[in-house]
């Protein structure tokens, strides 16, 4: 099944090539030509990469990058720029990019890394965590009388809505929550308005829980909904 890529540039004779070799390999290609586009769509879509050009008209490719990650976007982040000096590769990557390619580079090449970055399957939070020392961060403690969230010795102030989807999802820990559950429960069942909504509240809380150090992340099921799971069970 292939995965869902979202190319940013704005050169129409650079991208047309590159969304048909991305499509040949078997990926659903967005193609977007401005930073604001790539933030608005990835807030409310599933991607899970964004092959990302600096230069674009209306923002620069950077800022786009620390955004995504502030929105809470986990996913893969690839840099394609002309820009190939060491310090925009640093720079880059402290942004919360995963990989960079400089331009000009052979399809091949982006073929594979494109391969080598879909491949990591556990999202940024949980590699994380697998690499801190010292063992696993205990759970979180989830009180509903207090509506309190603690992490360790540190609370997590969360908004209303953030810890109610929160607590709904832990009450199923490691089950699918659908995306109508989750609205009718939270939000109301004659709720009539758009599900970006409910992505925005995801996106807060899953920065929320990467913040704290907590082992917990909610991890997206493509057309179904959302679960809770924790990253010490994966070893």
């Amino acid at each position: 099944m292939g995965h869902q890529v979202v190319l940013v540039e704005d050169e129409e004779d650079i991208a047309l090539p590159l969304v048909r070799t991305l499509q040949r390999e078997g990926h659903d290609v967005t193609w977007l030509d401005a930073g604001l586009k790539v933030l608005e769509h990835v807030a409310g879509h599933e991607v899970d990469l964004v092959i990302l050009d600096l230069g674009l008209p209306d923002m620069d490719g950077l800022d786009v990058c620390r955004s995504l990650r502030e929105q809470g976007f986990d996913g893969g982040i690839m840099i394609v720029t002309a820009r190939a000096g060491e310090l925009d590769r640093v720079v880059g990557l402290d942004y919360g990019a995963d990989d960079y390619l400089s331009k000009p580079f052979g399809l091949a090449e982006l073929q594979a890394r494109v391969r080598a970055l879909l491949r990591r399957s556990l999202p940024r939070d949980s590699r994380r965590a697998n690499a801190s020392e010292g063992g696993d961060p205990p759970g979180l403690r989830i009180d509903e009388g207090s509506r309190r969230v603690r992490q360790a010795d540190r609370e997590i102030a969360l908004t209303t809505k953030e810890f109610d989807v929160l607590a709904l999802l832990a009450s199923r820990s490691d089950q699918v929550v659908s995306r109508e559950h989750l609205m009718s429960q939270v939000w109301d069942q004659n709720w009539f308005g758009s599900t970006k909504t409910l992505d925005v509240t995801i996106g807060r809380l899953r920065q929320k829980l990467e913040d704290a150090g907590a082992s917990e992340r909610v991890v997206a099921v493509r057309g179904v909904g959302f679960r809770l799971e924790s990253s010490r069970d994966d070893a």
